[in-house]
């Protein structure tokens, strides 16, 4: 198995933590985002990883060095230079993965119970996967009965984006992105006339008609953004004689406030 973890992100709203470091090395629990992502992609059977980096890319690179990749193959993509949102940072980290297998990829900042290695498994010959929630929210998804990705919907606007003309999102399925998904390679050729710089949700709904690119929802999912300080401030730190606490023990205490 091949990953990718979105990494380069400015950290904007845990400022000013991240006026000092990336977002990728804010601690929750004992230990950084980056390594709760790494040992999570690792426990499901990911051997391969590439992690893009912008903020303080130096001190992710560091950070990899000093901790020996946390026992895989790491490989670093660098957008330093530019940020290229997360369509973009697939498309420039392209010639680092295999075209053999799927690419699971998971954002940094998202703490879950989802079962990596079904949720994977479960995309077989869909062009890609997306693991989506009921959580409440402004902006959906929109799938068919077959959950299959065709629109997107901000219910407070009313706009829609759709391939298909007069998609009504009465008729659909609204599902919130849960900030992990699984891409066939063979997507990376229908980047090519992007530009440099594109949201990978944006590149999605351009291709579903062409593509089949289909919601995955799992019972009972239990999600964690860890994107803004007052979300940190809920959460538990060890106690003494502990290092860490376990991504279920984040959960479970959330589930208790």
């Amino acid at each position: 198995m091949q990953a990718m973890i979105f990494a380069a992100g400015l950290g904007t709203r845990l400022k000013p933590l991240t006026d000092s470091i990336p977002k990728a090395l804010v601690e929750v629990g004992g230990q950084t985002l980056l390594q709760r992502t790494i040992e999570r992609l690792k426990a499901c059977g990911v051997n391969s990883m590439v992690i893009n980096v912008h903020h303080f890319a130096p001190a992710i690179v560091e950070y990899l060095r000093d901790n020996n990749n946390f026992g895989v193959e790491i490989e670093v993509s660098d957008e330093t230079c530019y940020l290229l949102d997360t369509g973009g940072g697939l498309k420039k980290a392209a010639n680092l993965f295999k075209t053999s297998a799927n690419v699971l990829i998971h954002n940094v900042d998202i703490i879950s119970n989802v079962d990596l290695k079904t949720f994977y498994n479960h995309q077989g010959q869909c062009d890609a996967l997306l693991l989506v929630s009921q959580r409440q929210t402004k902006r959906y998804l929109l799938f068919n009965d077959d959950m299959r990705l065709v629109g997107w919907t901000n219910v407070e606007t009313g706009e829609v984006r759709s391939p298909y003309p007069n998609l009504n999102p009465q008729n659909c399925k609204k599902l919130a992105f849960a900030g992990i998904h699984s891409f066939s390679p063979k997507l990376f050729a229908r980047m090519d006339n992007y530009p440099d710089k594109f949201g990978i949700i944006d590149f999605y709904l351009d291709q579903c008609a062409q593509h089949d690119i289909r919601g995955y929802e799992q019972h009972n999912l239990q999600l964690l953004d860890v994107g803004k300080l007052n979300t940190l401030e809920r959460l538990p730190k060890p106690k003494d004689g502990e290092t860490s606490i376990s991504d279920t023990g984040i959960l479970q205490h959330l589930n208790t406030l």
